[in-house]
Formats: C-alpha cells, sequence, structure tokens
C-alpha cells in the first residue's frame, strides 16, 4: 500500500467536498424564503422547476445532520439541516392518512403522492439523524414512529392507510425487490446508531434485511445480484423484470452489506459482498467507453428501460465506496486498482470543476446529458457528498494502518 498516494486521495476528496460539493448545494439550494432544500438545479445553480422532492428533504436532512455530527460542528450544515427536516414535517405529511408525499411545491403545497415508502424512509434517516445532531427528542419521537408504519407497512401491505389501486394486476409474476431490504438496513443502522434504547430491535431487523438479501437475490448462474426475484428467491426470467441486475443497487448493498458485517461482526458476509462487487462489475463496466451502465440484462436481452446503457452519478458513488471499503477490509489489491479506475473516470466526466458538484447524468460515451443539470427531484444533496464522507473515512483508516 502506498500511503503517498492513499493521502493525495483522502485530500483530493476533502477539499472537493468542503470547497465545492457542500458549498454547491448551501448557495444554490438552500432556500431562505420558503426552508427546504431546492434540487432542480442547472449547471450553475439556477432554478429550472419550482417544485420539491419530499426524498431530498429527508436525504438532505440527514447528510447534513451526519456532516455536522462527523466532521465539525459548523452551525451552517446544522442549520441546512433544520430547515429540510422541519419543511418535511410542516410540509410533506398527508394529513388524511400520515403517509408523505412525493413533489411538493416551492411552498410545500402537495403536487405529487407515490405508493411507495421512500418518502418515510428518507424522512426516518432524516429525523434520527438530527436528534443525534440536536438531542431534539420531538425529531426521535418522530422517527420511531415512521419507523413503525413503514415495517407494518412492509410487512402487511394492507396496513397501509394510503388505500390506492395496486401497482400490478393478479396475472403479473409476484416478485420482492432488493430495495427494500437494502434501505430497511440502511434505516434500522441508522435508528441503532440514534436511538440505542432501542438497539437489539433495530439489529434484529438489520440481521432479518441482510438475510432476505443474500438469501434470495443472489442469483449464482448468472453471478448477480438481481433487482426482482419470485417470493421464494425464483428467478423469473420469462419476463424483462425479472432479467434486471442494476449495478447501483449493487455496489450500495455490497458496501452497506460490509459495513454491517463489521459492526454486527458478521464475517461471513464478506465473501458474500465480494461476489456482488464482482459481479455488478463484470455485467455492467462498459469496455468500450468506461463506466458502468444503469441496468443490465443479465441473458443479454434490451432491457425495457430507456436509460440502461447511460451513466449515472449515484451507481458510481456506491461502486467507489464499495471498492475501497473491500481494499481495506480483504486488502486485495484489485479492489483497489478499481478504485483508481473509478477515480479517473468520475473526475474525467462527472465533476464539474467551474461550478461545483457533479452532473447527474451521461450519455453512455461519457458526455454530460444537454443542458446540463446538477438534480432535479432524484439527485440532490445525498449520493456524492456521502460518498466522499464515507470514502474519507475509509482512506483515513488506510492511512493508520
Amino acid at each position: 500500500m502506498d500511503k503517498k498516494t492513499i493521502s493525495a486521495y483522502r485530500q483530493k476528496l476533502s477539499d472537493g467536498l468542503f470547497g465545492a460539493v457542500l458549498p454547491f448545494w448551501e448557495k444554490y439550494g438552500a432556500d431562505p424564503v420558503n426552508g427546504g432544500v431546492r434540487t432542480c438545479l442547472d449547471r450553475e445553480g439556477k432554478v429550472f422547476s419550482a417544485e420539491k422532492s419530499v426524498w431530498m428533504q429527508g436525504r438532505g436532512g440527514w447528510l447534513f445532520s451526519h456532516v455536522y455530527n462527523d466532521f465539525g460542528h459548523d452551525k451552517r450544515w446544522l442549520d441546512m439541516a433544520e430547515s429540510c427536516v422541519k419543511f418535511a414535517k410542516k410540509h410533506c405529511i398527508d394529513p388524511a392518512d400520515g403517509r408523505m408525499y412525493f413533489i411538493v411545491s416551492d411552498e410545500g403545497a402537495p403536487f405529487r403522492k407515490r405508493r411507495y415508502t421512500y418518502s418515510e424512509f428518507f424522512y426516518i434517516m432524516a429525523c434520527a439523524e438530527y436528534y443525534r445532531a440536536t438531542g431534539d427528542e420531538e425529531y426521535l419521537q418522530e422517527a420511531r414512529k415512521y419507523y413503525r408504519m413503514v415495517l407494518d407497512i412492509h410487512d402487511d401491505p394492507s396496513k397501509d392507510p394510503y388505500k390506492i389501486t395496486p401497482k400490478f394486476l393478479p396475472a403479473a409474476p409476484a416478485m420482492r425487490g432488493l430495495c427494500d431490504a437494502s434501505v430497511l438496513t440502511l434505516v434500522s443502522r441508522t435508528l441503532r446508531q440514534a436511538d440505542p434504547a432501542y438497539a437489539s430491535e433495530y439489529i434484529a431487523n438489520e440481521k432479518r434485511f441482510i438475510a432476505d438479501i443474500y438469501t434470495y437475490h443472489f442469483n449464482e448462474e448468472y453471478g448477480a445480484l438481481m433487482e426482482c426475484v419470485g417470493l421464494n428467491g425464483e428467478y423469473i426470467g420469462h419476463v424483462s423484470g425479472g432479467r434486471i441486475t442494476n449495478p447501483g443497487h449493487c455496489m450500495e448493498a455490497a458496501w452497506g452489506l460490509l459495513r454491517e458485517a463489521e459492526e454486527l461482526d458478521m464475517p461471513e458476509l464478506i465473501p458474500f459482498v465480494e461476489k456482488v462487487y464482482e459481479g455488478a462489475m463484470r455485467h455492467s463496466w462498459d469496455k468500450e467507453f468506461g463506466g458502468l451502465l444503469y441496468f443490465v440484462d443479465v441473458e443479454g436481452y434490451p432491457p425495457q428501460a430507456y436509460e440502461h446503457d447511460m451513466k449515472l452519478w449515484w451507481v458510481h458513488t456506491e461502486a467507489l465506496i464499495a471498492a475501497i471499503k473491500l481494499y481495506r477490509v480483504t486488502g486485495k489489491e484489485r479492489y483497489f486498482e478499481d478504485f483508481k479506475m473509478l477515480m479517473e473516470y468520475c473526475f474525467a466526466h462527472f465533476n464539474d470543476e467551474v461550478y461545483g458538484e457533479w452532473y447527474g447524468y451521461l450519455r453512455r460515451d461519457g458526455a454530460p446529458t444537454e443542458p446540463r443539470a446538477k438534480g432535479n427531484v432524484f439527485k440532490g444533496p445525498f449520493h456524492v457528498p456521502r460518498m466522499y464522507c464515507e470514502v474519507i473515512r475509509e482512506l483515513e483508516k488506510l492511512e493508520r494502518m
């Protein structure tokens, strides 16, 4: 291990996080009039749509609380976090049933609501991390309340207070998705850190959702973590959705499981994580143009999603975290070589040296889509700064080894 190289990467990312990424969102995302964070931003940070993503109020609330908790108590970061969580609590909850909206106006008027519980997942994370930062019991109670709600809905969908036409009709293949198990593991861990009084409950749920991932979703024949499988892990190959692997979700699951393996003393997960990571790289690394494809059909058929061969920011941030964590945990040089390759690709194509932050979307050849965007209702202050935080910590650990 070349510690000079490790230190150089750590310094590069530290400079980028505090000098370009966080300041971009502080300067252009903060809404001093209405509160919350605006994420529909063009390359220069100009707002191009007067709507707010509810996901991003939760993700932004978590991110800025996390940076405040772990990287120094700068009041600017706490102010951003507070603005996000308070906007979400005031404007993003439907009083009719307690479920959360998906998109609201800049002022907080509801625009759109979805059946999925991801708005709630990210709100729980924000409230829990904000509680860690402030000790404000109100937000711990919010996190606990919504955690129990989403678990109830996950375990028994009939308990969902939001009554809506089912997405699929009875003839469609019944499937389980990777995302719920992966994100609920993350949500449970966030609460475990904030709420030690109920640590045993959170750990039990972490282990339950981890078991769902490794029991059902890895397909040995194709060497891939599948996005959707049958209820008992069956490969559903006769429909396109059953053949898809999503490298971003694979990488996010990989590094999340690796962290759980260390924190919960589950070393048996490490070989599984290596299989997940290596399968994702093998299936999705673009040998012609570099970078990771967005969706891949493991049988080589065309995916239904038209954006399947684009290069998206968050897929690459998750891969960077997974590669450097695997290198630290296993000591295998191939993971550090992957990390260097990913860093080179990301800073050549996603990073904007002029205005800060990363572009969200590249065409397959690595050119940004036009007009260039830094955010929308799906991209905000989350994946990029979270990656910087996680990788900086990994590099610091490597420097101390």
